[in-house]
């Protein structure tokens, strides 16, 4: 992620507002995470420092956790080390990603004495030491002893270090002729990467959008950059240096077209183009503390509902093999009319056979030309009985083809209605919304219903947006609000729309009698193909039609409907279309 030091620097103007404050709660929601609550003259803020590998980080937060009913042994050093200490400074040097708290605290004694935190937020590599006025480690949220690390050890009573530096250099601390100077000796490799081996504090996606705009969108090599690319270079450099200083930045959330986060940014990121879509948040902590609200909320999602995904697989799977098998076997029903072929040959020639014949070959009057057939036998049978074989076969077969049809299309509605299932549980964006599936797969007899506690989940309302001539567009979440929405919701002039063949959300522009824009009805075919297994497609077929025209036949399955008099429109799904239209 690109928390780096340019991102903490922008952090750390922000956390200025809590200096002077005083600590006024301790907590410790998480191995390793601290929430610290400082109350100022401006209000209470939440102080969030993470020294997790995945999600280091440290920012004032507003998302509320769950604490555990015992706190940590670090919590509680905390508490004792750090209760009603004032917040006297927040530094860092250079561009490090490292933030140092100083507090002014009363020891045992009550004296006063000088607690720092160095928040250092280096990946796999963070952690959250406590530093007393000496300069030694009181202790840390994570100890590194000798089997861990060989060059820095963090253990109480050991003198704190700073984490190893090499001799990049810091464009905030540096003047334009520095930074030129630094860009004539990039390196001879790519030039991002050559950035960051010049520039601390540096990210990747900051050093592409760097080399993106020097290059205009061209690969280029650090140590063959033309006079003009190298101008470019320093003007973007120094165009983010003064954004910084200034504090007027641009923090981006970057998602792809299918919603999921991708990065984050404090300038706008071009280097993606309609690949990514660009959400602008008002402030840095703003920022972290929705990106991993968010990916934590979706992590914690998809591990709640991988029961339900992998239930749904195994159940596409064994469906998929039936399927298979009754085609196969209904494949072998074709040879129905070779049977009833033989059985009357025999018929018509029981005075030429003998009890005890293998085989015979009798003349086929069916065909012209009467071509010989070789018929083999039962020797067991007399001609008679042979020659009911024959037409035993013959009506087996027509009763299985007839069966194997009937369970062929049972088998293929029920996978549809399986894939739907999948599709809606992949977009689900809350807990209570993957409880509704759970709910509706145990009404189908997919899961057990004594697994679910409690009532039944409330049901969420479809999505609602708004199209650009002001009309409603609703969207079902599951089946079943599929059902209720198209059946119940929609009045008759209302149109729906529904990928072609294709699972996803049924789909209701509310027209209150009217003839909507064909733009509006362009845009809501964009929400149902985007609300659909097709959303990473292009030319999406969506059909559309009034909702008089659509109907459930009797025993089908939620969400499964038919329809009538309807029309296809081919759209691109649109997930920025579906940010900006959504009430």
């Amino acid at each position: 992620m690109a928390l780096d030091g340019a991102f903490l620097c922008a952090v750390k103007k922000e956390l200025e507002v809590l200096v002077g404050g005083r600590v006024d709660k301790v907590y410790q929601p998480s191995r390793e995470e601290i929430i610290i609550s400082i109350r100022t003259k401006a209000g209470g803020f939440k102080l969030l420092i993470s020294a997790s590998a995945s999600g280091a980080r440290a920012h004032i937060t507003n998302v509320a956790v769950d604490n555990p009913k015992a706190p940590p042994m670090f919590c509680m050093l905390l508490r004792k080390r750090l209760g009603g200490g004032k917040l006297m400074s927040i530094r860092q040097d250079g561009l490090e990603r490292v933030l140092f708290l100083d507090f002014e605290c009363l020891d045992e004694l009550g004296d006063r004495v000088m607690i720092t935190l160095a928040c250092e937020i280096m990946g796999r590599y963070s952690n959250l030491i406590v530093i007393g006025g000496d300069g030694k480690i009181i202790d840390s949220i994570k100890r590194v002893d000798e089997e861990m690390s060989r060059e820095r050890l963090v253990l109480p009573g050991m003198a704190y270090e700073m984490p190893p530096r090499d001799g990049r250099i810091s464009f905030m601390d540096s003047d334009d002729e520095s930074l030129r100077n630094a860009i004539e000796k990039l390196g001879a490799r790519e030039l991002s990467k050559a950035i960051i081996g010049a520039f601390e504090g540096v990210s990747p996606v900051l050093a592409r959008e760097w080399a993106y705009y020097a290059g205009k969108g061209r690969e280029l090599i650090g140590d063959s950059l033309d006079s003009e690319v190298k101008d470019r270079l320093l003007f973007i450099i120094s165009q983010t240096r003064k954004s910084l200083e200034s504090g007027r930045n641009c923090f981006n959330v970057i998602k792809d077209r299918n919603g999921m986060l991708k990065d984050f940014s404090f300038i706008r990121i071009s280097q993606y183009g309609s690949l990514m879509i660009n959400t602008e948040l008002e402030s840095a902590c703003s920022l972290l503390d929705y990106f991993y609200a968010e990916r934590d909320k979706a992590a914690r999602l998809k591990q709640r509902a991988n029961d339900l995904f992998r239930l749904l697989m195994n159940t596409s799977d064994r469906i998929e093999k039936r399927i298979a098998n009754q085609t196969a076997e209904l494949k072998e029903c074709d040879k129905k009319d070779e049977w009833k072929l033989r059985g009357d040959l025999l018929s018509a020639n029981i005075y030429r056979i003998n009890k005890g014949d293998k085989s015979v070959v009798l003349e086929n009057f069916y065909e012209e030309g009467c071509p010989p057939v070789e018929i083999k036998l039962d020797e067991r049978l007399n001609p008679a009985k042979n020659a009911q074989k024959f037409y035993s076969e013959y009506r087996k077969a027509i009763t299985a083809e007839k069966k194997l049809s009937e369970q062929i299309a049972l088998g293929k509605a029920e996978l549809e209605y399986i894939d739907s299932v999948f599709d809606a549980l992949t977009r689900a964006e809350t807990e209570n919304e993957v409880n509704e599936l759970r709910f509706e797969l145990a009404e189908q007899g997919y899961t057990r219903a004594v697994r679910l506690k409690g009532k039944p989940p409330k049901s969420q309302p479809p999505m609602e947006f708004i199209s650009s001539d002001g009309y409603t567009i609703l969207v079902g979440r599951n089946n079943k609000q599929n059902d209720k929405l198209s059946m119940k919701t929609a009045a008759k002039t209302d149109i729906w729309l529904h990928t072609h063949n294709i699972a996803g959300s049924h789909v209701i522009i509310s027209t209150d009698g009217e003839t909507p824009p064909d733009r509006t009805i362009e845009e809501a075919a964009i929400l149902a193909a985007y609300h659909s297994k097709a959303k990473s497609s292009v030319q999406v077929p969506v059909d559309y039609c009034f909702a008089k025209f659509v109907k459930k036949p009797v025993g089908a399955k939620p969400g499964m409907v038919i329809f009538t008099n309807n029309k296809t429109a081919y759209v691109n799904p649109d997930g920025e279309l579906a940010e900006r239209l959504k009430k």
